[in-house]
């Protein structure tokens, strides 16, 4: 049994990922802001936490996922709140939580990051070219922290009910991958310590979901 601490516990990846630990006997710890969050995600069988991303600092970060054995950060802006809510989430956010899984003695790290093809070929704005730039230095910041870590980087995020088969690998063709099948992948990922200091490309596919992860195993 793992405790895990989610930030973007209330966001669609975090959500299903918390109910998807606490049918397999895990803790799911996840982070939420809006009171209004908490009832569901009680309901799914976790252990909710109120704090804001933006807001905590390192200690009062660490404070909260101390008792932790993993961390999964699927937080994100979502596009929402320009440059700004980027920058602060994405960014500043990340090494938030990577500093303060540091100081809470947490060493396993696992973050949601973005597909290197995201958007290619289309007309991309300024705001999604920063996007795609606070994503890589977020990478770059968790690779240098000395952390057990792994780096997910799903393609296309769909709400379509998973089907429990991907595709995975060091570098794979860009596709799509419903939000329950990487929630699934992270949750495998949790029980497989084995896969560690990776990055993974992930798509919908035609493995299932545990044999793709245990591939992966370094």
């Amino acid at each position: 049994m793992s405790k895990v601490f989610i930030i973007g516990g209330a966001g669609k990846i975090g959500r299903r990922l918390a109910a998807q630990l606490s049918t397999k006997g895990h803790i799911a710890r996840p982070l939420f802001r809006h009171a209004d969050q908490e009832a569901s995600l009680l309901e799914s069988g976790a252990e909710p936490i109120k704090g804001d991303l933006t807001a905590l600092s390192i200690s009062e970060m660490a404070a909260l996922m101390n008792g932790s054995d993993v961390v999964v950060f699927t937080a994100g802006a979502g596009g929402k709140g320009g440059e700004e809510m980027t920058n602060a989430i994405d960014g500043k956010g990340l090494e938030t939580a990577v500093a303060a899984a540091q100081q809470a003695g947490i060493s396993r790290f696992l973050l949601v990051s973005a597909f290197p093809e995201a958007g290619r070929a289309k007309n991309l704005s300024p705001t999604f070219e920063n996007y795609m730039r606070v994503k890589k230095l977020a990478d770059v910041a968790l690779v240098e922290s000395g952390l057990d870590w792994v780096i997910i980087r799903p393609g296309t995020l769909t709400d379509e009910p998973g089907c429990g088969l991907v595709r995975s690998g060091l570098a794979i063709p860009y596709g799509s991958i419903s939000r329950d099948d990487v929630a699934a992948t992270l949750m495998a990922i949790i029980e497989q310590p084995a896969v560690n200091r990776v990055i993974i490309e992930l798509t919908g596919g035609d493995v299932a979901v545990q044999d793709a992860v245990k591939k992966m195993a370094t």
